[in-house]
């Protein structure tokens, strides 16, 4: 196991005791390598929309048994990505996943822009996650919230995002991660 914000090696969960970040939990499938890589380029880039079942099967495999009143929230994908692929590929997942699971997946996080984060720096990475999501609706405190990413590459996106579902009254907010950069 390594942590999945620094990549150090970390005991049995993917989180060191340096890194601080605003989520509990998180699990990962795995490196962004090999075959993973493949599949998951595929689905994004290629317009391999069946992949989603395979990708969510592996999130699956690697996810313990969640509470009953859990919610999956997908990283919202940008309006842009969506037109290009014809399908907004987190939502599919997620949904596939709550499916599977009897949960209910939620879109709850939305974005304020539209920026792309392929091939930014890190930095840029950081200040655009920073600005990128917010909540509208209502979050009961109690409920816990899976967040669901594909790729974690700097972790700008999902720390913002917890952070977004935490200022809107979250308390318990987990991550789930196909694949770490």
């Amino acid at each position: 196991m390594f942590c999945i914000v620094c990549g150090r090696p970390t005991g049995t969960m993917n989180l060191c005791n340096s890194c601080r970040v605003p989520y509990e939990r998180v699990w990962l499938v795995g490196k962004r390598e090999g075959i993973l890589q493949r599949l998951v380029g595929s689905y994004k880039f290629e317009r391999v929309i069946e992949a989603h079942e395979v990708l969510g099967d592996l999130l699956l495999e690697v996810l313990p048994e969640l509470p009953p009143d859990t919610l999956i929230v997908p990283v919202p994908t940008t309006s842009g990505r969506i037109r290009e692929r014809g399908y907004d590929h987190m939502l599919l997942i997620t949904r596939y996943i709550a499916k599977k699971r009897g949960l209910v997946c939620k879109q709850l996080l939305l974005r304020k822009n539209d920026s792309k984060q392929r091939q930014a720096s890190a930095n840029i990475r950081e200040i655009q996650a920073k600005q990128a999501f917010y909540v509208e609706a209502e979050i009961n405190a109690d409920t816990p919230i899976l967040l669901v990413d594909d790729v974690v590459t700097t972790g700008s996106t999902i720390k913002y995002a917890s952070k977004a579902l935490k200022k809107a009254g979250a308390i318990h907010v987990w991550v789930a991660v196909i694949a770490r950069q």
